[in-house]
């Protein structure tokens, strides 16, 4: 049978959905006033968790930084409770850009708000055209699921070209997750929980990549 991916989130999805078939699955979007968490995740095979707008401070604690864009408070409660049952299930989980910030912040992390004036010294993470343009590297874990599944690209290397668009990234690692890849400047740009059966995230947007492949692994895999 083909697996059930669901996509949450309201932006749009159109290289999510075309990276779900592509890889051999079904994508079905998710509405935050459908079903509860728990009837939701009960009909899906995967959670993918898309990027999106900036996550509410106030859910990992902090106080809302100048630079913070408008949030949207019921979307980000829906898909951090959707994301902390699914973790507690073990359901197959893929977090895209915003989608490692909820992952993280479900788990109890918490997230730099502003890389620009947050971070010393950093690389330009937001490059927004062309979609798939390479902004910068990213180190990959060598002993990490990420490593295993982009081996193929990695070679015999640890170091992959990505493209950027955002200007948060996780803080604070959340409970049960472990950092497996890193921008030359420190920002987190992949994070993934050891011993499940799939659970990772990065901080690019592979979905970009669905027409010539770089990152479909990341989506078979799921």
């Amino acid at each position: 049978m083909t697996p059930l991916i669901g996509i949450t989130g309201f932006d749009p999805v159109v290289d999510y959905v075309a990276a779900v078939q592509r890889a051999g699955g079904e994508p079905a979007l998710i509405e935050r006033s459908a079903d509860p968490p728990e009837a939701v995740l009960a009909g899906i095979d995967g959670l993918l968790l898309p990027g999106g707008a900036d996550i509410d401070p106030t859910l990992y604690g902090a106080v809302p930084h100048r630079a913070t864009k408008p949030v949207s408070a019921p979307r980000d409660r829906f898909e951090i409770e959707l994301t902390r049952l699914a973790l507690q299930a073990d359901l197959p989980l893929l977090g895209i850009c915003r989608g490692q910030q909820v992952m993280n912040v479900a788990a109890g992390g918490t997230l730099i708000q502003d890389i620009p004036s947050e971070v010393s010294q950093p690389l330009r993470h937001s490059v927004s055209t062309p979609l798939n343009a390479p902004a910068h590297d990213v180190w990959v874990s060598r002993n990490s699921r990420l490593w295993s599944v982009l081996h193929e690209q990695l070679g015999n290397g640890d170091t992959i070209q990505v493209n950027s668009r955002h200007h948060q990234a996780v803080g604070l690692v959340g409970a049960g997750l472990e950092v497996s890849a890193l921008a030359p400047d420190g920002i987190i740009e992949g994070i993934e929980r050891p011993g499940a059966r799939f659970c990772l995230a990065v901080q690019w947007h592979p979905e970009n990549f669905w027409r010539t492949g770089e990152f479909r692994e990341l989506f078979e895999t799921l």
